[in-house]
């Protein structure tokens, strides 16, 4: 991680709010901004020069555009312009392998930021930033800088100027953290080091063995990363700013379709309004839609990585959202909904399994291991010692994962009488995260490395 945990929770955030509350408020942005850099710089001592670099590019471009109101030839030219340069940065870092270029941490968001926001200009969604003080903030926050939600500049641009916290706010801030940092620490490491185990043995293993490494890995990207969104949502809404939610219990999902509406909302949204309306959408007739769709979903797949198996994994899902919604949509809305759910399940767990192994053909390999009957048999030790060793842990991880524990959190929240046992619970949560801190070591976040 950019700080170890620890370091974050216990000195960097009270150092933060305390410059934050007890300064006056016209510093509040000054003191984010540079907490923003401090926390960047840490990690990433080299590139935090190229974040700098790139937030000056964004902002001096979108002010020569708008200077450029009454020439429209100048206008698209700077938007070519800014197109190429945060596109060309984002390929030389993250797709010119050959170059050895370690990754920057948080990258892909913040350039998918900048983008929203030269695009927006642009079509004249928005006008330029004035303050520097506040585009820079924009781009570097970072409660959501280095894994997301991809936050569009439309969506926060009076927030960073004028935003109120209120108690309730902040505690309802503190309360999405912990929830967040329980998905994390709690249940996303747990099954990942059960997904570890798993396919950290020969490449051949027991059918059964395969198909929990799978479901293990299913659970631990949902709570990595759904977790990670509800910390930087929750740290948000303390300093006084409202991200929109990026996930809505996608394992609920009874189509595919269903899926990419709950999953990583902010990039599925990103797409759609700056990729695939562009290119015409569903306006131009049934082969153009498909091919708008192969195109953003190729897409979608290549931002997660520059292996086959990513591109492939965005083309999968291309190829089940065509089919839905030209041939399947009819026959899916007649099963029972218990089906149209499993059908759901199957189809992202097979696709996790492209997402997570290294190349192309060793997902296929894993994909056989769950398939076919191999060498290792159906069943081996490990399987019974992945399920019934760590039991209790895919009871709350599947429960975790449905509405009846939103529909509990929330009426938690919403308790007046006996508050203080509500709160009592969350400080428990908060215990329990630090001792898992403490003690255990494995502690990956996933979506950092894109």
């Amino acid at each position: 991680m950019v700080f170890s945990s620890l370091t974050f929770l216990f000195v960097f955030l009270p150092v933060v709010f305390a410059a934050y509350f007890l300064l006056p408020k016209s510093f509040r942005n000054y003191v984010l901004l540079a907490a923003s850099v401090f926390f960047y710089a840490w990690g990433e001592p080299v590139y935090i020069i190229l974040m700098v670099l790139s937030l000056l590019f964004n902002y001096f471009v979108g002010r020569e555009m708008e200077e450029k109101d009454d020439n429209p030839a100048a206008r698209k030219k700077c938007l070519l312009f800014a197109l190429a340069v945060n596109l060309g940065l984002l390929a030389v870092f993250k797709y010119c392998t050959f170059l050895h270029l370690s990754l920057p941490i948080g990258i892909s968001f913040y350039t998918f930021q900048a983008l929203s926001y030269v695009i927006d200009l642009y079509i004249g969604k928005i006008r330029a930033q004035k303050s520097l003080t506040a585009f820079a903030l924009y781009i570097c926050m970072f409660p959501q800088l280095i894994a997301g939600p991809i936050v569009r500049y439309i969506d926060v641009e009076k927030q960073l100027k004028n935003r109120t916290v209120t108690l309730a706010s902040f505690g309802s801030g503190v309360r999405l953290f912990l929830v967040g940092l329980g998905k994390k620490v709690l249940l996303a490491n747990a099954v990942g080091a059960v997904f570890a185990l798993i396919t950290g043995r020969a490449a051949s293993i027991a059918t059964l063995t395969a198909w929990v490494g799978a479901i293990a890995y299913m659970l631990q990207i949902y709570f990595d990363f759904s977790g990670y969104s509800d910390m930087a949502i929750g740290l948000g809404r303390m300093f006084g700013f409202k991200f929109n939610t990026n996930f809505e219990l996608p394992y609920t999902a009874v189509t595919i379709t269903d899926f990419w509406h709950r999953w990583h909302i902010s990039l599925s949204t990103w797409f759609r309004e700056y990729v695939y309306i562009p290119l015409g959408g569903n306006r131009k007739g049934v082969p153009r839609q498909i091919l708008n769709l192969l195109i953003v979903w190729g897409l979608t797949g290549i931002w997660h990585g520059a292996g086959l198996n990513f591109l492939f994994w965005g083309l999968y899902y291309a190829g089940f959202l065509i089919l839905e919604k030209f041939v399947l949509a009819r026959f899916l809305e007649k099963l029972p909904a218990l089906l149209r759910h499993l059908y759901a399940l199957l189809i992202v767990l097979v696709g996790w399994v492209f997402f997570f192994s290294e190349s192309l053909s060793g997902a296929f390999t894993y994909l056989k291991s769950m398939f076919t009957v191999g060498a290792s048999g159906f069943a081996d030790a490990l399987t019974g010692s992945s399920v019934f060793y760590h039991w209790l842990l895919w009871i709350a991880a599947v429960f975790a994962c449905t509405t009846a524990a939103r529909s509990l959190r929330k009426r938690l929240d919403k308790t007046r009488r006996r508050a203080w046992i509500v709160n009592i619970l969350y400080l428990v949560l908060f215990f329990l995260c630090i001792a898992s801190l403490i003690t255990e070591s494995y502690n990956p976040f996933l979506y950092f490395r894109f």
